[in-house]
């Protein structure tokens, strides 16, 4: 049995491509024994996709439960509202001595302008005690409040992330700047590294959760961030090219 234990503090997927599933699916690839503390439930509905947030008391209860395990890294994924954010930094910041992978999801509709102000500034708190930030192009606006319209807008925004007390930030470009090539900016403070793959045109749910759970569980043995994130950036590829209908593909790797 692996003595690397990895908690993923995340979100239900019911169609299993990202969330919890994605996180569990890396973790065994990888041979480490993976925990799931479960923000949020998700459901179609008459009114599209929802996400329906686990009742903070049942959020605390879950992690109270875990407080005697030894984990080796934490990652966080979909924090629902404040209230399950606040419990989960709490949480972070009892376990400053382990790698820490923060992705700052923030589900953005316009009708939640409020929610995701709020949210915004909770996972500012997270930034001192995390390892690393995997936001994706709109998660950076929103965190920075900036346009990225460019490889240097991207630049611009890592540099103010870490000026938010982040330590390393990896920016995911998709395929927003470039059709042809998956362009990610990695900031640590120092020096700036541009990580390009190609473009698939497949299916690419859960590539997100599995990259930031890919750097968890990297971290974990013994890789430095840019090597850590060089190697999830390869095995997201990796899981997106054996990616089905309901998103990527990790076991097959």
């Amino acid at each position: 049995m692996s003595n690397e234990l990895i908690l993923a503090i995340s979100g239900n997927d019911i169609f299993s491509g990202g969330g919890l599933h994605a996180d569990l699916a890396t973790y065994t690839t990888s041979k480490q024994h993976g925990f799931v503390a479960v923000t949020c439930l998700t459901a179609m509905t008459e009114h599209g996709f929802e996400v329906i947030p686990v009742d903070p008391t049942t959020f605390a209860q879950q992690l109270n439960s875990l407080k005697d395990v030894p984990f080796s890294a934490i990652k966080l994924g979909l924090l629902p509202n404040v209230q399950v954010a606040d419990l989960a930094l709490d949480y972070v910041k009892a376990h400053a001595e382990i790698p820490v992978v923060l992705d700052p999801v923030l589900v953005c509709k316009a009708s939640h302008d409020v929610e995701v102000s709020a949210l915004r500034d909770e996972l500012i708190k997270f930034f001192p005690y995390v390892t690393i930030i995997t936001p994706n192009l709109p998660e950076a606006e929103i965190l920075t409040q900036s346009k990225i319209q460019s490889l240097d807008d991207m630049k611009e925004v890592a540099r103010k992330l870490h000026e938010l007390g982040a330590a390393t930030v990896v920016v995911k470009g998709g395929n927003r700047l470039n059709k042809e090539k998956a362009i990610d900016v990695f900031y640590d403070g120092t020096d700036f590294t541009i990580i390009e793959e190609p473009v698939l045109e497949k299916n690419n749910t859960g590539a997100g959760c599995t990259f930031a759970s890919s750097i968890s569980s990297q971290l974990v043995k013994g890789k430095s961030p840019l090597e850590a994130v060089k190697a999830s950036k390869d095995f997201v590829f990796q899981a997106i090219q054996h990616s089905d209908q309901y998103g990527v593909v990790q076991y097959d790797i």
